[in-house]
């Protein structure tokens, strides 16, 4: 009787996971569209000015979920090991090349995959053929030609570890300490330590940098217990095996925003197939757009925005291409690994940052070489 019951409820429970899901995104596109936060914008704010304003909201939104994450983790709540990104098999090269390819990626396109979603909502086209791209190639990487070549290549490329590779996982594994122990220090420790050294300068105080880096950083934190906590089961009643509820992967997830795109596509194309339901990845694409549209119609700043010329269109085109490929073999983006990867401590959400930052910055003078020489 107990499992009847809990097989009826799961219809219920699910569409608690999606709305709650959706909340949460309609939350992050405004609070991004406001703050205009963007990982792009924040390493070119560096090289171009010197300006680190951006950049400090990136990394308070990144203590944020750190701190918030390793506290449920302590608590018993959620565990890194029921995540994407702590697996034991340490796929290094992929997290490097993606990264550094995603990062060139998002400079060629004006944005990441969470800012490409944020122009979507303020009135660009060029974000939407972006998009469109970006989820074509991400779908190809996945499970497509370019998957082929992923798997044969750089997948190869890996180390075993003995436990998972978040680092409260390994060094307990160690015998260190225990692993709640450990996640306080490391993750609360580590988040606090960061958010003290963003608040010290007082760029780091203005109140774009706290909105959009406590925003962000709490947002992505309530996804991962939505996702870990409201939608967990410790044993589904047909599977008799745990299970996450409306996720993609099967594990628990919070916000990223490379797979979920492929995913909204495949949803949109199939949606006559029963097959292809609603995940937490694609009410999220949704709601980011319409927080932000809401924004930034009621701020006056929704415009329509085309293509500038044939250059403007190729490098939009190039840039979703590496980031889709990118995003996938790198297993996320500025956001999803940059933000709720790194929340996890794992040692590739790590290579994956400084890969995405690398290839940032390289993309940048790529395009000041390309401005001078034109000139």
């Amino acid at each position: 009787m107990q499992e009847a019951a809990l097989e009826a409820a799961i219809p219920g429970l699910v569409a608690q996971v999606l709305w709650a899901a959706f909340a949460l995104a309609l939350a992050f596109g405004a609070v991004a569209q406001r703050t205009h936060f963007c990982a792009m914008g924040a390493v070119a704010d560096i090289v171009n000015s010197g300006d680190w304003s951006r950049m400090r909201m990136w990394l308070l939104a990144m203590a944020v979920a750190m701190i918030g994450f390793n506290a449920m983790a302590a608590a018993g709540w959620v565990r890194a090991a029921d995540t994407l990104y702590a697996a034991p098999r340490l796929l290094w090269l992929s997290s490097a090349l993606g990264g550094l390819m995603f990062g060139f990626g998002m400079v060629l396109a004006s944005g990441c995959g969470s800012k490409t979603l944020v122009r979507i909502g303020g009135g660009s086209l060029k974000a939407m053929v972006v998009f469109v791209v970006l989820g074509l190639a991400a779908a190809a990487t996945l499970r497509g030609i370019t998957a082929v070549a992923r798997v044969a290549s750089i997948d190869t490329v890996a180390l075993s570890l003995p436990a998972g590779q978040d680092l409260p996982g390994l060094l307990a594994h160690a015998g260190l300490a225990p692993p709640a122990l450990l996640a306080l220090l490391l993750g609360g420790g580590g988040g606090l330590a960061l958010a003290a050294w963003v608040l010290a300068r007082p760029e780091g105080r203005s109140a774009d940098v706290l909105l959009g880096g406590l925003g962000v950083g709490a947002l992505v934190v309530a996804l991962w217990w939505v996702s870990g906590r409201l939608g967990h089961l410790a044993e589904h009643p047909l599977t008799l095996e745990p299970a996450f509820l409306a996720t993609q992967s099967g594990r628990m997830e919070s916000f990223s925003f490379v797979a979920p795109f492929a995913a909204t596509l495949d949803w949109l194309t199939l949606f006559s197939d029963k097959s292809r339901v609603l995940t937490l990845g694609i009410v999220g694409t949704a709601g980011v757009v319409l927080g932000s549209a809401a924004v930034a119609l009621a701020s006056g700043s929704f415009r329509w925005e085309g293509f500038g010329g044939v250059e403007d269109t190729a490098n939009h085109l190039a840039g979703a291409l590496l980031m889709g490929v990118g995003g996938v073999s790198a297993l996320g983006c500025t956001v999803g690994q940059g933000i709720s990867g790194v929340s996890t401590l794992a040692l590739g959400s790590f290579i994956a940052l400084a890969g995405i930052i690398g290839g940032a910055v390289l993309g940048l003078r790529y395009l000041g070489w390309r401005v001078e020489r034109m000139a």
